[in-house]
């Protein structure tokens, strides 16, 4: 099995325990101080706070896939919060998102329940450095992709029903960490 193939198994995995147990299906309700408490950046702003109090199981099953040592640093509901069809996390090694060298890992997770094509690239700050492009048909999440010299970069998310239909569900381009 490819590494690509046990992440997956190993993500399907966690959100299916999550989507179960925030659905409270044959599974009793975890109080506050059972939840999962995923890795969050210190310079993670307001919006990803909330959304890693909300949906922490969500969070620590990206973070899984990134691999040990990363923390959240942006979680963005796509194409809003209101009609979320994909959820945007970047996450950082080491504790300053604000630097051109903070390595980073990026997945882009599918919730509409169906397969899309979808397009994740991370693009370092270094134009030496290049970007890191996962695309395809997805269920699940495109991903991850990483940059060793993440930081103040750019991500972009891309959803639509097919890779040649000319409309997209979500069409995101966000700075990987602020850096200004």
């Amino acid at each position: 099995m490819s590494a690509r193939s046990k992440s997956a198994t190993k993500l399907a995995s966690v959100f299916a325990a999550s989507a179960i147990g925030v659905l409270g299906l044959a599974v009793p309700q975890v109080n506050a101080a059972e939840k999962p408490n995923p890795g969050i950046a210190v310079d993670a702003d307001a919006r990803t706070r909330a959304y890693a109090a909300d949906a922490p199981s969500a969070v620590v099953a990206a973070a899984v896939v990134c691999g040990s040592g990363y923390n959240l640093y942006r979680a963005d509901p796509l194409p809003d919060l209101d009609t979320r069809q994909g959820t945007l996390f970047v996450y950082i090694k080491g504790t300053n998102g604000a630097s051109n060298d903070t390595p980073t890992c990026s997945i882009f997770d599918n919730n509409t329940g169906s397969t899309k094509w979808m397009k994740l690239k991370l693009c370092s700050n270094y134009t030496a450095d290049g970007c890191a492009t996962d695309q395809g048909n997805f269920s699940q999440y495109a991903g991850p992709v990483y940059r060793t010299r993440g930081g103040c970069g750019t991500v972009t998310a891309l959803m639509k029903t097919t890779e040649s239909a000319s409309k997209y569900i979500i069409n995101a381009v966000r700075d990987a960490t602020n850096c200004n």
